[in-house]
């Protein structure tokens, strides 16, 4: 539904829920593993439900409880198809698609939105290359087959989730095998999330530069309660919005150490100008002189709309590098990150991998398509602490995806001066 959000700087506190990108891993580690596990996660965002559920008809038990999921690991793959609902979640989809083939079992994954528009290549023929089949039938992927352990070598530039799915699933192989990443790696923190998973549950995957030689036959051994750090991608939101803020935002509940790639958003406030703060699991932003930056996207992409979002209202031109993977994700994130930006008075020249966004000193009111898209609508809500005027964002629901409290946690800020 249509939400209209009222102008003006926010300031206060939040704690933030925990990390869908985590929360992934580890519940597939849990349901890969050979005990029962409780996965404390504070805040069930639709791509961890989807996941959660995929696991279960593969086999798991799963048990949502008020502190998270109470996982008994899959013993047996049930006979006959497994339907794997993954809704838009992409994550769900290129993590269990190697792992439905390490399994041997026979799948249909479900797929919604722009999901089935995303890219799969070049992971569908490494699967096909090692005995998996494949069929896409419009928003249906139908596999079977099992795969076998050897040589497998995937570009490094398109997705590191395709690299993440396969280190979860060669080690349960009976041979072993050699994963090898030609070209650049990009999001290479989130491949180091999915190694701190795996080492967690104290499988054996040793590393040589763009390799990793995994042994087979091994099983996943978490620890019987395993917390889920709290989530950096929608902390980002928050930090933002204290970059705007005289008086600041704290958001609780961090590992400052996390080895998430988005906490990279410290350092790119910080050369924006905003004044930030980490003490214990907690960081403080509040505002500074902002002024344009030039900003490498490959390591960041889930944040760049938000942060376009700051350069908007940054004195002089912010360079945004390296992004043409947004234009794959749940929208065409470059596309609809200058709609956006256009619709509330900024001024952004878009470009074929990044944006030119030249600082105006406020955002007016405006109208908001969010595409369907989570990130957008919380890119909104942060660029109303930056404008004049109402804005109206045209699917509030959509934060559902990653932050189904977006809005109660947004609305917990006060305005500054109140």
């Amino acid at each position: 539904m249509k939400r209209t959000i009222i102008p003006g700087a926010r300031t206060g506190r939040v704690r933030i829920p925990a990390s869908k990108s985590q929360a992934h891993r580890l519940l597939i580690c849990a349901a890969l593993g050979e005990e029962k596990t409780e996965v404390v996660c504070d805040g069930i965002s639709a791509d961890i439900a989807a996941t959660a559920k995929c696991l279960s008809a593969l086999g798991a038990k799963i048990e949502e409880m008020e502190t998270g999921f109470l996982v008994s690991p899959i013993k047996k793959v049930p006979e006959g198809r497994c339907d794997l609902y993954c809704g838009e979640s992409g994550s769900t989809l290129r993590f269990l698609l190697p792992i439905v083939g390490a399994l041997g079992a026979q799948a249909v994954f479900h797929r919604e939105g722009r999901l089935p528009q995303r890219p799969l290549a070049p992971l569908d023929s490494v699967l096909k290359e090692h005995g998996m089949a494949l069929r896409e039938d419009g928003d249906l992927l139908y596999c079977s087959g099992q795969l076998i352990g050897g040589n497998y070598t995937i570009a490094g530039n398109v997705s590191s989730q395709y690299i993440s799915g396969l280190l979860m699933a060669l080690p349960l192989l009976i041979r072993d095998s050699l994963l090898m990443v030609s070209g650049p790696l990009e999001s290479a923190a989130y491949v180091a999330m999915t190694e701190d998973a795996l080492q967690l549950s104290k499988l054996t995957i040793p590393k040589m530069e763009a390799m990793w030689a995994i042994p087979g036959q091994q099983r996943c051994h978490l620890p019987k309660r395993t917390v889920v750090e709290g989530d950096w991608s929608n902390t980002a939101f928050f930090l933002c919005m204290g970059a705007l803020s005289k008086e600041g935002v704290t958001v609780e509940g961090l590992n400052l150490q996390s080895s998430q790639g988005d906490r990279g958003v410290l350092d790119v406030l910080r050369r924006f100008g905003a004044e930030v703060t980490e003490h214990g699991d907690t960081v403080t932003v509040k505002r500074g002189a902002l002024h344009g930056v030039t900003i490498n996207a490959a390591p960041i992409p889930d944040l760049i709309p938000v942060l376009s979002v700051i350069a908007s209202v940054a004195e002089g031109k912010t360079r945004v590098e390296n992004a043409y993977r947004l234009r794959l994700k749940e929208s065409d994130r470059l596309k609809s990150t200058a709609d956006l930006l256009r619709a509330l008075g900024g001024r952004v020249e878009e470009q074929e991998d990044g944006l030119v966004i030249t600082g105006v000193p406020a955002l007016h009111g405006g109208a908001v398509e969010t595409q369907n898209d989570h990130r957008l609508a919380m890119s909104a809500a942060t660029a109303a602490c930056a404008a004049t005027g109402e804005i109206t964002v045209d699917n509030d629901g959509c934060v559902a995806k990653s932050y189904p409290r977006f809005w109660e946690d947004f609305g917990s800020l006060k305005g500054e001066g109140l």
